[in-house]
């Protein structure tokens, strides 16, 4: 089955339990059109390079899919539909990533940074 990494953007002023909300209606559409998510990360709320709908920043979640074509396509469609979500990205991949993502390594290394400083 493919595989595939979905990334959306939420509107900055939802709580955290809202974007989690959003997350868990990505995975509700994608498992009812016989697809699975095989990993959920949120990466928090982020500036952006630029506004986007009039919003500085969002909160950005990655979804891996495993599914069929229709299924990513009635994911993006009911992305589109969902006003709370500004932006999404759905990209076709040969493998999945085991461990956490790029983004989340980033985290762990700039709090190791910060404890270090701190030792100081």
């Amino acid at each position: 089955m493919p595989l595939y990494e979905h990334v959306f953007l939420a509107r900055q002023d939802l709580s955290q339990a809202q974007v989690d909300a959003l997350a868990a209606t990505a995975t509700e559409i994608v498992e009812a059109h016989q697809g699975k998510v095989t990993k959920t990360e949120t990466w928090g709320l982020k500036n952006l390079a630029y506004k986007i709908k009039r919003n500085r920043k969002a909160h950005f979640v990655l979804l891996n899919i495993e599914a069929p074509a229709g299924t990513v396509a009635e994911l993006e469609r009911q992305t589109a539909i969902n006003e709370d979500v500004i932006r999404w990205l759905t990209v076709r991949v040969d493998e999945l990533e085991a461990g956490p993502s790029v983004q989340m390594r980033k985290q762990d290394r700039e709090r190791t940074k910060r404890r270090e400083r701190e030792e100081f």
